[in-house]
């Protein structure tokens, strides 16, 4: 049997084609929830009479480290993305971190491009796709820019009239729907042998499992998973990463404003706060989630610093750089010195005056903490010759859907 290895592992070439799904933000809880409605039959037949298993997602369980993990089959500390946003020691600036430079080893689908596949991307947002695609050779395009593709840039042309929908908002459940519709006519026109979708948790930073939002979102879903079945395809799906409330009882957001406490303790300006959630797209969660790191000033003791912020009510986890590079995986000279995760109902913010939350107007879901962790691995087939015991993680998916289904 013919096969390649990435980063470490091997994986056997595709009997059929194989379609790996993304769900950004998909909770297990939304899962469970539309197939006690009836209104999902396909995806209940995935998790009945194929395989529903749970897996452990990277913290922090945010978006870019989370696709990154699965594309490469390996944790940040090897392909180096852990964040939508880090402080970038050698430029001395707070960047984004959706620039290919930053990616360390090669992608599992530039690896199947190079050894003769046909390879196909669909993200929600655009911010993914040039990390996602590099240097891969194939389709690679993004609901957000959709109207924008070219042969050269995207390996395809005219996305709008082969999907027969128009460019889908930015902040609508539309965005995500763009991403299967596309994956459904290049299933049925292109056919690659390897396809993967990555959607967008707009709905899901609004909507908890069981709402009628929530179980409309995934009904959408299910019809187009149906499809793409019925084309022949090897189905996988899991999530970047939960999604929990992060408001009290009067849904107001729960926020430790952990720039302003340090200012307070130490002086204005004595530390640097960053929190790796925020990205171009901020109005739906106002760049507040369970996860930030603190840059301390040279000389100053971090053990100390460690056991004051510990005393924060909604601290789960106060790390040093060290502790956390270990525990979750973390390439150690792009966090801070310490590692801050919050409790699951608690964010963590900047400074108060640095979040615009104007643009809630529901109460606040995030994720970026442990308690978001655990996620769906869904397949459309049995997977067999996996020990029992052992931790699955949501960047196993292509491992098991090419070998073991």
């Amino acid at each position: 049997m013919k096969q390649i290895s990435v980063n470490g592992r091997s994986y056997n070439w595709m009997k059929s084609p194989v379609v790996v799904v993304c769900i950004d933000g998909c909770e297990p809880a939304y899962l469970t929830e539309v197939a006690k409605s009836g209104e999902a039959p396909y995806l209940t037949k995935m998790m009945t009479q194929g395989t529903n298993a749970l897996a452990d997602c990277i913290v922090p369980s945010f978006t870019n480290p989370n696709n990154l993990s699965i594309v490469t089959g390996v944790p940040p500390a090897i392909h180096g993305i852990c964040g939508n946003y880090f402080y970038d020691r050698e430029l001395d600036a707070e960047v984004m971190m959706n620039d290919p430079k930053y990616l360390r080893v090669q992608t599992i689908l530039a690896a199947f491009a190079d050894a003769g596949a046909s390879v196909a991307v669909v993200t929600a947002k655009d911010k993914l796709r040039t990390l996602l695609g590099h240097k891969m050779k194939g389709i690679c395009f993004s609901s957000e820019k959709a109207d924008q593709v070219s042969m050269e840039e995207n390996g395809i042309e005219d996305v709008l009239a082969l999907v027969g929908k128009p460019v889908p908002s930015v902040y609508s459940a539309d965005l995500s729907e763009f991403v299967f519709a596309a994956g459904v006519k290049l299933m049925e026109r292109n056919r690659p042998d390897l396809m993967y979708l990555s959607t967008t948790d707009y709905v899901q930073h609004k909507a908890a499992p069981g709402s009628e939002a929530a179980n409309d979102f995934y009904k959408m879903m299910d019809g187009y998973l149906r499809q793409l079945d019925e084309l022949g395809a090897s189905i996988i799906l899991t999530a970047d990463h939960g999604m929990n409330d992060k408001h009290d009882a009067s849904g107001a957001p729960n926020v430790v404003y952990l720039q302003d406490v340090l200012d307070e303790w130490y002086g204005a300006g004595s530390a640097r706060v960053i929190l790796p959630i925020t990205d171009p797209y901020v109005v739906h969660h106002g760049a507040l989630g369970s996860f930030a790191t603190v840059y301390v000033p040279a000389g100053e003791v971090v053990q100390d610093w460690i056991a004051r912020i510990k005393t924060l009510e909604g601290m789960e986890s106060v790390l040093s750089r060290e502790q956390a590079a270990r525990e979750f995986e973390l390439p150690a000279e792009r966090i801070g010195d310490i590692v801050v995760v919050s409790t699951k109902h608690v964010v963590i913010g900047t400074a108060r005056h640095k979040h615009d939350l104007s643009g809630l107007d529901v109460p606040l879901r995030s994720h970026g903490g442990i308690s978001e962790q655990c996620v769906p691995i869904v397949c459309n087939k049995k997977l067999t010759g996996i020990s029992s015991g052992k931790r699955l993680r949501n960047f196993d998916v292509l491992d098991l859907v090419l070998n073991h289904a």
